[in-house]
This record gives C-alpha cells, structure tokens and sequence, in this order.
C-alpha cells in the first residue's frame, strides 16, 4: 500500500494543505523521489504527465524558500507554454501553506511587458520556456544567480524541441551550489550529458514509463480509406461518447476531420501548432469543462496536456511509432478508471499493427467497421457552456468570488455550475446550457467583488 504524506518530516501547515488538497497517498514517483529530493539529493528522475512529478519536486522547492526574500529562489523548466501554466497552477495550490508565495510565468506567445511588470514586482518561483526564459535573462529582466532549487521537467521533450542550447545557457546563470532536478520520460545520450555536465552525483529514480494496458480496452476497425470520415462518423455515433480526444498525425487532417465532424452535428473542436495561445487556451478550457465533447488533435499540439478521468482516445490513423500510440492510449484508463483506445485504419496501414502486436508481445484482434450497426441521428450534446468573464488573477477575482456572483446576482443555484478556471486576466467559468443565457444577463448588469466585467460566450 502506498505511504502517506505524515511520513515526510514537513512543517504541520504544508501536511494540512496536502490534505486539503486531496493528496492522500504518494505515487510511486513521489514515494521515490520525495525522501531523496527533501534530503538535498540532486536528481534524474523517469516520470510521465500524469503521474505526480509536479509534486515530487513541487514539495521540496516550497520547503526551501523563504518568503522574506524576494529573489527567485526555484527555476521550473518546461517544454511547452501548457505545462509552465500547469506546473505554475499546481505549485500555486501546493504553496497555500505559506504566506505570499509569488509564483511567475515566463513563455512565448504573450507580450513580454507584463511578464517583466511581475518580475519587478518580485518572485520566488519561476516557471516557463526555455527561449522566453533566456530572453528575460538576456535583457536583465530575470536574475537566477540566487536559484537554490533548479527543475527541468520533461528535459527530453525539451531536447527533441530542439531548446539545447537554451538550456545548457540558462543553468549556466544559476549558482553551482544549487539542487537540480531532472524529470525526463526517456534518457537519451543528450539527457545523460545534460545530468553529467550540471549534476552533482545524481540518485535515479524509475518508475515504469507506460501505465499498464490492463484499464484501457484497445479496439482496432479496418476500414476502406475513401470511407475513413464517414467510418468514425460511424464509430462515435455508435458509442455515443460524452468526451473524447482523436488523434490525427497532420494539422491538415486534423482542420479535415473536425470540419467533417461539425458538419455531421457533432460537438468537437481543433487543436493544432498553428492557433493563437488565446485561441489555443480557451479550446483547452472548454473541452476541460466538458462544453464540447470531441477534441481533434495533432500529438505535438496535445503535448503537456493532462486531461483527468478521459474515457476515449480515438487513432483516426495509426502513428508512425508504437511510443507514440503508447502514449496516445496512455491519456485514458488513469488513476484505477477504465479507458477506451479505438484505432481505425486501412489496409496501407495494416504493417503499422503488425509492429504494434509485436511490441505489446500478443496479437491485436480486429474487425471491420462493416461490423458495427449503424446508429443514425445519435449526437450527444455537451451538458455545460463555458463563459468567459473579462478579469482573473491580476484583478484579484477568486473561484469563490466567481460562484458568489452567479448564486446571487444572477439567482442560480451552485448545482448548475461546473469547472471555474481563473487566469492571469480572465476567468472561464462552465454553466448547464439552459442556465447560460440568464447568468450573462445578469452578471453584465451587475458586479463582482465590487467591479463591473465584461461576460459573454465564447464563440
């Protein structure tokens, strides 16, 4: 059975915030890493999205700054702008225990000015990519000479992006006596040279990189490949998901099959390299919020994304390697759930789950969308709306604040209200659709916390 948090010699009021937050008992990541990470260890580390890594050096690095100073006292790493925010989310909960923590974001994509406005207002934990850290940097923005805890999460990810050199520059502006923290899925040579170079005798900790395919219910359908579109029309009407990912290998096919999709009356959305981060966050949010039930994507759009309880992952095409199918179908079936991973694909294909069944050491019995009956008009809609309200973080707006404003100024009850997301400048909250139209009304003619916002749908 799994330890509990008690057997860490933490401070009372960090024990308490665990508890409050529902971490109960560590993962296996955390039940390695924790003793050794508390202890001072430097650190190389095997974990995946998912398995509580952000914990396992979120709990340590909080543990060593004092809140007095207001230097930058831990530097988070990471490969895409998605993870830094939730790195930074989860460091935010993990830090409640302690008065004034300013944790800070610092990626690409959004204008510099008010990431330097934040830094000049100080900060003791740091998080973000490794080109717009560097800039910070560069400029005399961000000083990271007083780092005592130093985390590169996902380093191999970071590594195939190609952010080497920035990585190797940054950890050269912190102090040798820092701790350093490597999380990475796979080591590669690069990973082993970055450990030899800025580590000081590393502990390794391993824990298995897949989760067992046990939970997770693998269905492939062979299909013609004139007929692919209509053959997951086909699938998803049969089954009638309330929420689920597709994965296509190209942009081009994801625009493709999302289009398709809509036409057909489903309720699904597109995520690829190409969007906006605005656009890209308020896809994300909404399909988090469950106010759409597909999401099409491409896997280096989905990298970083950590999608709690997901019971579909949906190949429309097999990916070119079997890690990379491994870690698709790995987004289902999590924490004792039990997931759905369906495949279709062509006879072209047929060779690609030929190396699949060799990989997983067993045949993978299929059949053909011909099999399946078809269920004609069966198109689930999403239960919530996502509403965007015009303030967050910045202006002081709480989750709390939020559902205070919908129960009593717009008179609906908490029960019709699902997930709120509070960003840096605005807020997301998801509405039971029937309930959307009176809380906009009613929230654009009234306050919250004392201010006027701006609320509406997003379209």
């Amino acid at each position: 059975m799994a330890s509990t948090f008690e057997h860490l010699e933490l401070p009372t009021a960090q024990l308490e915030n665990l508890k409050a937050l529902g971490y109960e008992f560590m993962t296996p990541i955390q039940e390695q890493a924790l003793p050794l990470a508390l202890g001072g260890k430097d650190m190389i580390a095997q974990a995946k999205t998912g398995s509580g890594k952000t914990a396992a050096f979120g709990i340590p690095m909080l543990d060593k700054i004092d809140p007095k100073i207001f230097a930058v006292q831990g530097l988070v790493i990471c490969p895409t702008r998605e993870l830094s925010n939730q790195v930074a989310e989860e460091l935010r909960r993990l830090a409640r225990f302690q008065h004034n923590i300013k944790v800070v974001v610092l990626c690409g994509g959004v204008p510099m000015r008010p990431q330097i406005s934040s830094l000049e207002h100080g900060a003791h934990v740091v998080v973000g990519t490794p080109g717009r850290l560097k800039d910070h940097i560069l400029k005399g923005n961000l000083d990271i000479s007083g780092v005592e805890t130093l985390v590169l999460d996902e380093a191999d990810r970071m590594l195939e992006m190609g952010f080497k050199e920035e990585m190797v520059e940054i950890i050269g502006y912190t102090s040798m006596d820092r701790q350093t923290l490597l999380f990475s899925a796979t080591f590669p040579d690069d990973i082993e040279y970055i450990s030899r170079r800025f580590q000081k005798n590393p502990m390794q900790v391993v824990v298995e990189a897949h989760h067992g395919m046990d939970s997770i219910d693998q269905q492939f359908f062979i299909c013609h490949h004139k007929d692919k579109l209509d053959s997951l029309v086909k699938l998803l009407a049969f089954n009638a998901f309330e929420h689920g990912m597709i994965f296509c290998n190209t942009k081009a096919l994801v625009q493709e099959v999302t289009d398709f999709l809509r036409e057909k009356g489903f309720s699904v959305v597109a995520l690829h390299g190409d969007m906006e981060q605005r656009e890209r966050e308020q896809i994300l949010i909404r399909f988090k919020h469950h106010s759409v039930n597909l999401l099409v994507a491409t896997d280096v759009a989905a990298r970083g994304l950590d999608i709690a309880a997901l019971p579909v992952v949906i190949n429309f095409e097999l990916p070119r390697n079997h890690e990379t199918y491994t870690h698709r179908i790995g987004r289902t079936g999590r924490a004792g759930l039990e997931g759905t991973a369906i495949t279709l694909f062509t006879e072209k294909e047929r060779y690609k789950l030929d190396n699949l069944s060799a990989f997983q050491g067993h045949a993978l019995a299929y059949e053909s969308i011909d099999t399946l009956p078809s269920v004609r008009g069966n198109r689930v809609q999403p239960k919530y709306e996502t509403l965007y309200i015009s303030g967050g973080r910045k202006d002081k707006l709480r989750r709390g604040d939020v559902l205070g404003a919908i129960i009593k100024q717009a008179g609906v009850d908490g029960q019709y209200v699902g997930k709120i997301d509070v960003v840096d400048h605005s807020t997301y909250v998801a509405i039971e659709r029937e309930q959307v139209a009176k809380v906009v009304k009613e929230l654009n003619q009234s306050k919250i916390k004392g201010r006027k916002f701006k609320v509406g749908r997003i379209q």
